[in-house]
């Protein structure tokens, strides 16, 4: 049974001025019901802002939920943040939580949006508003549900702002993979970055992936494993710079979900990057990744 979280706000009317659209979201979820697979769907709900502010700028936070963010920081977020995107932003918020209260009764679950792991204390970037791995990963600890969270982010790009919003965090354990030449030009540091060549295929991915991983997962033994499951890495992927193929893609999400499940670690995936102008593409793509995480975990109850 997949525990999947989606809210119909997470389709966003398009922003003014910008090419970026929200409707893979939307797609994601009728992949998912096409697919025949046993699925309960969850709604969340907002996130409070209490937990935003415990890791975001509250002046920023502010301005976030007044629909007020300056200009020059929506040029860095790529749009404006309007009233549906902010509302849709904490929603967001709450669908990475919902899923990770989830994933530790289940063993998996998926938030059909999530993993804006660009998002800085005061600004958004990269099409993020607010980072809902920093948020989820601090409420976890602070609320008491988990000790120590891992934060695994195989979107093509680095999670920069989870990197600084955690940094210096040793109850929080971050790691980045991705392309080293790719966005953002600026890196962060994370407790582990795996910086990879322009055109990593398969095989090179999934060997860095193996020659790290189990080791961390040992060392630091989380409670909770926050997977952003990006599927920028994609050869055909408008945005990445790597050579991964549909099946390396379903390698790694197949790697990630058997070994934290035969280590019993709930694992909880966030949709996180994938671009193209053939929207449908994408959304499959995305839905291709939940799938196999599913049937991999479902493996190892």
């Amino acid at each position: 049974m997949l525990h999947f979280v989606h809210h119909p706000f997470y389709v966003a009317p398009a922003p003014p001025g910008s090419g970026f659209r929200f409707n893979k979201y939307g797609l994601v979820r009728e992949a998912l019901d096409a697919s025949g697979i046993a699925m309960t769907m969850h709604k969340p709900e907002p996130m409070p802002r209490k937990w935003i502010e415990a890791v975001h700028d509250p002046e920023y936070v502010s301005e976030v939920m007044a629909a007020a963010v300056p200009k020059a920081k929506e040029r860095r977020i790529g749009f404006p943040v309007t009233p549906e995107i902010r509302d849709r932003s904490l929603l967001a918020q709450g669908g990475t939580w919902l899923a990770a209260l989830l994933a530790l009764e289940h063993g998996f679950s998926a938030n059909g949006a999530g993993g804006s792991h660009h998002a800085l204390p005061d600004t958004g970037a990269g099409y993020c508003v607010l980072n809902d791995l920093a948020v989820v990963a601090n409420r976890l600890v602070e609320d008491g549900k988990a000790d120590r969270v891992l934060i695994l982010d195989c979107d093509v790009h680095q999670g920069d702002g989870t990197a600084v919003l955690l940094a210096g965090r040793p109850e929080i354990f971050t790691i980045s993979v991705h392309a080293e030449k790719n966005f953002p030009t600026r890196k962060a540091r994370s407790t582990l970055d795996i910086a990879l060549s322009d055109g990593t295929s398969d095989t090179a991915y999934l060997d860095r992936l193996n020659d790290m991983l189990p080791d961390v997962l040992h060392d630091f033994r989380p409670d909770i494993v926050l997977y952003q499951a990006g599927v920028d890495p994609h050869r055909d992927d408008k945005l990445g710079r790597l050579n991964l193929t549909d099946a390396g893609m379903d390698a790694r999400d197949r790697y990630v979900a058997t070994l934290t499940r035969t280590q019993n670690i709930p694992l909880a995936s966030v949709l996180g990057g994938g671009y193209g102008d053939d929207h449908g593409a994408v959304a499959q793509r995305h839905a291709r990744s939940i799938l196999t995480l599913a049937d991999e975990a479902a493996k190892h109850r």
